[in-house]
């Protein structure tokens, strides 16, 4: 997707971008504060302005992802069957236009070409027990911190929320760096020494039976620690060097793969208070996690402007991959009669019991193969009601028939969500900023493989023209 571009942006340029971003925000709040499963409850379709509503009713999914998202299916000609109105047009460039891209320099990876689930780039010890989306990921992360490390003159990387380890070890026992790997949960912690020791013990085979493959490092696990990371104070274990050598001369690097919430928070406090830390990598999630207040906003720039506030509705939805939401929309699955069945059951639930407010569904297997009526009956058994209601058939299928427009309504919260991700991450590289700190923002990862796909690189000296190298593809690649 176009968009703006964190790379090479002024102070002054950033904040005026969050001067814009608040103030669409707060222009569309009531669009993305709203609950999808709300849309009969609160007649959300009414919310919308009357020549909005005669722009999107009766479009079809495939038609919402071409028009509305402005994602095309191949072979797609994007034809508006009536004029639209000004306002929703520009709502559609504004959200594009304000929005970091997420576009990498790299082309489409071709690393799956020849196999759909093994990355042509990683050696097959690094793939074993690794989805396609984190062999991606592990392999580009792992190639930016490496060159990160050389740029900084790292002497160790810190793996915080290492999880399995797939990250640390690539990095360690892949790429020659020397990790200390942290994770607060120790059975996660247990998985992946002992994934280590596979590893280990498949490079050592690979060697005896290619003896003339001259190894670049010796092979080195990383160092695995149970600890918890507390957002709101430093952890002495992440400083702690794996050397021996004075602490002074330790330079740490401190990346994060997907740092859930906080923990992202944790790793931007931990290299700006750190003299320790020359460094920082960090890919972040779960914004809705983000404590309130204290994990947003960080900057005063963000903190004084009028309306920055996010609510956990709106962190929530900036989680949400616009890419993946387009694909299903151009497939036209059944599976996207969810949304308009959940918001039916919602209208029974609250007949019945109207305290009862947006309770959690557990997930019913193959929901979008059900009638509308029996999903509804699973639906309230699986939040205490009786499934045996009387239910009125005719209410349920006049629901039924709006299923594009909860769709449609659905697509238009969705459109803005990057705003509010591009706010969190800008808010992030103005706390650096501010504080006389290097940082850019990088599209690393293909968004069609992984959402979150922005990385935050800092340094505490100016990397300048270095930081384009972080970004590109090694020359084998292409």
């Amino acid at each position: 997707m176009p968009g703006v571009s964190a790379r090479g942006l002024s102070l002054e340029e950033r904040r005026q971008l969050a001067v814009d971003l608040t103030r669409v925000l707060s222009l569309y709040r009531p669009l993305l504060d709203a609950y999808i499963i709300e849309f009969f409850t609160d007649s959300l379709w009414g919310t919308l302005p009357r020549s909005w509503q005669e722009a999107l009713d009766g479009l079809d999914p495939p038609q919402l992802a071409t028009l509305l998202l402005g994602m095309p299916g191949e072979g797609d000609v994007v034809r508006y069957r009536s004029v639209w109105p000004l306002t929703l047009l520009a709502l559609k460039s504004t959200a594009r236009a304000l929005a970091f891209t997420r576009t990498p320099k790299f082309q489409t990876p071709s690393e799956f070409r020849e196999n759909p689930s093994q990355s042509s780039r990683l050696k097959a010890p690094f793939r074993k027990h690794v989805r396609p989306k984190k062999q991606h990921e592990i392999r580009r992360l792992g190639e930016l911190v490496r060159k990160l490390s050389d740029l900084t003159g790292c002497t160790q990387v810190v793996d915080v929320g290492s999880g399995q380890g797939h990250l640390s070890r690539f990095m360690s026992l892949g790429l020659g760096l020397r990790v200390k790997s942290i994770e607060g949960d120790q059975r996660l912690v247990q998985r992946a020494q002992h994934l280590d020791r596979e590893v280990l013990q498949a490079l050592e085979k690979e060697e005896k039976r290619n003896p003339q493959v001259v190894q670049t490092h010796s092979p080195r696990s990383p160092h695995h620690v149970v600890q918890w990371v507390d957002p709101g104070t430093l952890c002495e274990e992440v400083l702690l060097p794996l050397e021996t050598s004075p602490r002074s001369e330790a330079r740490l690097l401190l990346t994060g793969l997907h740092a859930c919430g906080d923990l992202s928070v944790a790793l931007l406090r931990h290299f700006s208070s750190c003299p320790e830390v020359a460094a920082l990598a960090s890919v972040g999630c779960c914004y809705m996690k983000l404590s309130d207040p204290g994990g947003y906003p960080l900057s005063r720039c963000v903190a004084a402007l009028p309306g920055c506030e996010l609510s956990y509705r709106l962190r929530e939805g900036a989680c949400h991959a616009l890419e993946d939401y387009a694909e299903r929309l151009q497939e036209a699955g059944p599976g996207l009669r969810t949304h308009c069945y959940r918001a039916a059951l919602e209208t029974v639930i609250r007949h019945v019991q109207p305290q009862l407010r947006r309770p959690g569904v557990q997930g019913i297997p193959r929901a979008h193969e059900l009638k509308i009526e029996e999903y509804v009956q699973r639906g309230l058994q699986r939040v205490g009601l009786d499934p045996q209601l009387p239910l009125s058939r005719a209410a349920l299928e006049a629901q039924q028939a709006q299923e594009n427009r909860v769709v449609a309504f659905y697509s238009l919260a969705l459109l803005l969500a990057p705003l509010v991700e591009t706010l969190i991450l800008l808010d992030r590289l103005l706390y650096l900023q501010e504080q006389g700190f290097h940082s850019e923002l990088l599209p690393i990862f293909s968004p069609e493989l992984s959402p979150r796909n922005l990385v935050l690189v800092a340094t505490k000296r100016p990397l300048g023209p270095a930081f384009s190298v972080l970004e590109t593809e090694d020359a084998d690649a292409r």
